[in-house]
């Protein structure tokens, strides 16, 4: 995964209403109209983030007719969650290191 798709990734979790979004398609594909029922903002405010998650390849769509039809990418967040975890086992290592250090300072 390199910086631009993890930023997408970032930038498009980084929003509550996106999340919601998300949060709903993982019980199974949506129809756009469907998803913004619960949001008390305008379909195109709705839509406007569906794009920022579609850029962040998080939701597929497809046509069916009119109707547009949503469904979550996982594998998307299954790249970025790798990342995290990558970050964090780093840090933690650095930290047990310091950690390590200061206490042999100490005796």
């Amino acid at each position: 995964m390199n910086d631009i798709e993890l930023d997408s990734i970032l930038l498009a979790i980084a929003d509550p209403t996106r999340r919601a979004i998300l949060a709903g398609l993982a019980a199974g594909p949506q129809r756009v109209t469907q998803i913004a029922e619960p949001f008390p903002i305008s379909l195109n405010s709705v839509s406007k983030h569906i794009r920022i998650l579609e850029r962040a390849n998080l939701v597929h769509r497809r046509r069916s007719g009119k109707e547009h039809i949503l469904s979550i990418n996982p594998s998307s967040l299954d790249e970025a969650a790798a990342w995290i975890e990558e970050q964090r086992t780093l840090w933690a290592w650095r930290f047990s290191t310091l950690d390590a250090l200061l206490q042999k300072e100490d005796q």
